[in-house]
């Protein structure tokens, strides 16, 4: 059997060695460690404000806490298993450092709000990471899209050719997917940074604590308004590892389109050296490591949120212990969105696009059938049979294996006598991009007004 417990004086027998090794959270929660020192050190400054220890002993309680850190990080602080988890490994240092004025640290506190406080203030901290991450991510594609302006990219939809737009633009949709991940992040954050200490373990206490003191201390913007609800709520969690979630879906994306654009048979991309990798036994092969790595991880931090849910989804009130449960998936989540949006980030910049693959693919794909159909409708044929003839158009060209801007106009002619000779213009593939002025649209215009509103928005930050 193990050693008695700080909370055990209720207890005859210590716990089994089984148990011991089966509940204990030290092992992962450390990570938490600055975060639960900085509360701390915050709790104990409102602890003097509010009368209950002398300035004095709120100081050496705090200089104790900051020589723990300095051990910690340094490596020399030893982590008790029996301890169970960060916080009774802390405070049981602390005492030991600066005797026992270390027991009154934990007035008016109980670990279920402890722990709420130090899992916020690490989520926040790390929340705030990614937003800088992403901001990074969307200049870089912004970057590389002002780089592009003039290159064509047969846009697809149903991953088949449809229309031609510059490859500006489709880099551009990626800025948006980016831009709106990295604003779901800041408004998680307002959720993250509310104050629960104060809520004890359940029922809040009897003591006069200032929570409120403590949230304007260490940054929060609220301060819990049910103490049940400020020790029972994971959705600060939830809410991060979803938004982690869908920033790793939308890498995914970009990630499933590099695999296929560097493919030879379509030849738009040539990824960096740094983030392929070759085959043991294929000379010629590079792979797109990288990108199929991020692409299942993705699958891995989907399953960190599915596994959240299903851990909240049966719990009664208020603190269960099922709730240590919540540390790692985020931080594996954390891991995960962090390195995948610098990987993605430094990929990019280095990758090299090939604009004449991408050209060429716009020509033999009848991408400016569109633009035929538009014209005719634009001459007073009803867009419904504009439709027809141009479909049957295409199915002439493609018969002949030339493309519709190949045709003689005598030929466009036999389909329609509305046809004149200045279908050309219209059929020509970067007029087709430069026509679509709307906002919002592949046009030269709206590019570089979505890039200047990015930068705007970027500069804002």
């Amino acid at each position: 059997m193990a050693e008695k417990k700080m909370w055990g004086g209720r207890f005859a027998e210590g716990t089994a060695a089984s148990m011991e090794a089966y509940s204990e959270s030290v092992s992962f929660d450390r990570l938490l460690y600055a975060e639960d020192i900085r509360g701390s050190q915050a709790h104990a400054r409102m602890l003097a404000k509010q009368g209950f220890l002398t300035d004095d002993e709120a100081k050496i309680i705090c200089d104790g806490l900051d020589k723990v850190r300095a051990e910690i990080e340094s490596g020399e602080f030893v982590w008790k298993t029996e301890m169970e988890d960060v916080h009774m490994n802390v405070e049981s240092r602390l005492t030991e450092i600066i005797g026992p004025l270390g027991g009154k640290l934990h007035t008016a506190r109980s670990r279920n709000d402890q722990v709420a406080l130090d899992f916020r203030l690490f989520v926040a901290a790390r929340l705030a990471v990614w937003k800088e991450l992403l901001a990074s991510l969307v200049r870089t594609y912004v970057d590389r899209a002002e780089e592009h302006r003039e290159t064509m990219l047969p846009g697809c939809t149903h991953f088949q050719p449809a229309q031609p737009v510059s490859l500006a633009h489709h880099l551009l949709a990626y800025c948006q997917m980016f831009k709106r991940d990295h604003e779901r992040v800041a408004d998680a954050l307002k959720r993250v940074r509310v104050m629960p200490l104060g809520a004890a373990a359940l029922a809040g206490t009897t003591h006069p604590v200032a929570p409120a003191v403590v949230a304007e201390d260490l940054g929060f913007e609220a301060v819990f308004a049910n103490s049940m609800d400020a020790v029972s709520d994971r959705d600060f969690v939830l809410e991060a590892v979803f938004d982690g979630s869908l920033i790793m879906a939308h890498l995914s994306r970009m990630c499933e389109e590099l695999i296929i654009w560097a493919n030879p048979n379509f030849g738009y991309v040539k990824l960096p050296d740094q983030y392929s990798t070759g085959s043991s036994i294929m000379p010629q092969k590079k792979n797109p490591d990288a990108c199929e790595i991020m692409r299942g991880k993705t699958g891995r931090v989907v399953g960190d949120l599915m596994g959240l849910l299903v851990l909240i989804k049966g719990l009664p009130m208020t603190y269960n212990r099922d709730m240590q449960e919540d540390k790692e998936p985020f931080f594996d989540a954390d891991r995960t969105v962090s390195a995948s949006l610098g990987i993605m980030a430094d990929m990019l910049r280095l990758m090299v696009f090939v604009p004449e693959k991408m050209a060429a693919t716009v020509k033999r794909g009848f991408l400016n059938a569109t633009e035929l159909a538009d014209y005719l409708a634009a001459k007073g044929v009803p867009f419904r049979e504009a439709h027809h003839i141009t479909g049957a158009a295409v199915a002439y060209a493609e018969k002949k294996g030339v493309g519709l801007e190949d045709l003689e106009l005598t030929e466009l002619q036999e389909f329609s006598g509305e046809i004149g000779e200045d279908v050309y213009a219209v059929l020509d593939y970067q007029a087709a991009i430069e026509r679509r002025a709307t906002p919002g649209g592949t046009g030269p215009k709206s590019v570089a007004a979505q890039i200047g509103a990015l930068k705007e928005w970027l500069g804002s930050l």
